[in-house]
């Protein structure tokens, strides 16, 4: 059966009412509380992009964002040279490093990259842009919107579970948009979609005809680590596995 935006919220209101819930609650608050886990789960594209947008920017806030002067930022903008003026999701690529030991990087709907020190103290460029390229590739093929959706859902989850009847990117806090943010940048991928997010990154490296060996080296390199010491291993297949496909790839393709 197929229900409408003004069913599930009101759905919600009666099941809160129904458990005792509605007392000290605003009903009008309820049903607009339902109305936000709706617009959760059908957040459109501009959605996606608006949202990415105050999430990228609750983040920047919260974390150590290395000056643009600085030899980290003036490494990362040579790097990024690497994918010309090529665009993410249709937006212009904003680009920054944060500064920390953790090993990490990742990428929004809104083409906010962002890239953690520590990993660029164990890449070299070619296979910084080939991690990049990967993180980017899960923007491109729909895994970030999925990932954004869910963790959207869930701060939706919390607004209704308090009745409040907030909306959008625009009405959340900046303690929603921090939590928000951060169930983002610790999605686990499928095996699948962290496979597909490799084959994006090698096809891209070839076509600004990059070094597409760099996306096996670094690979190689993050296999080396502890699992717990990177989110980014947290979910993803198995490091000597991955670089082998690639190298199988570049065997094959030339």
């Amino acid at each position: 059966m197929k229900m409408n935006k003004a069913c599930i919220a009101g759905a919600f209101a009666i099941a809160l009412s129904a458990c005792g819930g509605m007392q000290g609650i605003n009903p009008d608050a309820a049903v607009s509380a339902g109305t936000n886990l709706f617009k959760a789960a059908t957040l459109s594209d501009s959605d996606i992009v608006a949202l990415s947008g105050e999430a990228c920017k609750a983040s920047d806030a919260e974390s150590k964002v290395a000056a643009s002067g600085s030899a980290y930022a003036k490494r990362l903008t040579r790097v990024m040279k690497g994918f010309g003026d090529m665009t993410l999701n249709g937006q212009k690529i904003n680009y920054k490093v944060y500064m920390t030991k953790d090993v990490n990087a990742w990428a929004m709907g809104n083409g906010c990259v962002r890239v953690y020190s520590g990993l660029m103290d164990m890449m070299n460029d070619d296979e910084l842009r080939g991690v990049i390229g990967h993180e980017m590739g899960h923007v491109a093929l729909g895994h970030s919107k999925k990932a954004m959706q869910t963790a959207y859902t869930v701060s939706a989850a919390r607004t209704a579970a308090g009745a409040t009847g907030n909306s959008m990117a625009s009405a959340l806090s900046q303690s929603q948009l921090g939590d928000l943010t951060e169930k983002f940048v610790n999605a686990q991928f499928s095996q699948s979609q962290e496979s597909a997010a490799d084959d994006y990154s090698f096809d891209l490296l070839k076509r600004q005809g990059m070094k597409r060996e760099g996306l096996v080296t670094a690979f190689q390199k993050l296999a080396t680590l502890d699992g717990g010491a990177s989110s980014m291993l947290s979910s993803h297949p198995s490091s000597p596995s991955r670089a082998e496909h690639i190298q199988n790839r570049i065997k094959s393709e030339g």
